[in-house]
């Protein structure tokens, strides 16, 4: 058996109000995610299911999790792999059907990692002398199935990455 790594979040609801769950539209969605040591994140519910735009809601930071995942592990193999990442961005997106009776699932989620690596990056021993592109496809595939959030899920998580871009001279990274 591998090691076991464990995680504990506190999560604190903060919407009670005066009247608590007296009716559907009586409560508020506002909680609190609480991880010691670290800042408190404001969380409520979709604006759709009567939450707070102004905080994140729980299908954001599923998408944002997994976008996270994978930008590390990405990173990660660049680094052991001799490619110099000097911008990583993604605009990740996720579907979510819910169904007349109100429960629901993901069905998928996009990552669209945008990656800025220095000029004459390559990643040595690629096969078949593979353009940078495809190289960082690579890269993407194995970041992929190392992912522990994307192994963790019963939905699609699809990678389709832009085109990379080379590092110019006196140019902010991506």
């Amino acid at each position: 058996m591998g090691l076991l790594h464990q995680y504990a979040a506190d999560v604190v609801w903060t919407g009670a109000g005066d009247s608590g769950t007296t009716g559907y539209a009586t409560y508020g969605r506002d909680h609190e995610i609480r991880v010691a040591g670290k800042p408190t994140v404001l969380g409520s519910a979709d604006p759709a299911f009567r939450g707070d735009p102004t905080r994140h809601n729980p299908e954001e930071l599923l998408v944002a999790s997994l976008s996270e995942c994978h930008m590390l592990w990405f990173l990660h193999f660049a680094a052991t792999s001799g490619v110099v990442v000097v911008g990583y961005a993604d605009r990740a997106t996720g579907t979510m059907r819910v169904e007349a009776a109100g429960h629901g699932q993901f069905t998928e989620v996009i990552l669209r990692p945008a990656v800025t690596v220095r000029a004459g990056a390559s990643v040595p021993g690629a096969p078949g002398g593979a353009g940078l592109d495809a190289q960082l496809a690579d890269l993407h595939r194995r970041a992929h199935e190392h992912c522990f959030i994307a192994r963790s899920v019963t939905f699609p998580v699809l990678t389709e990455p832009a085109p990379a871009v080379l590092e110019t001279a006196g140019a902010d990274p991506a």
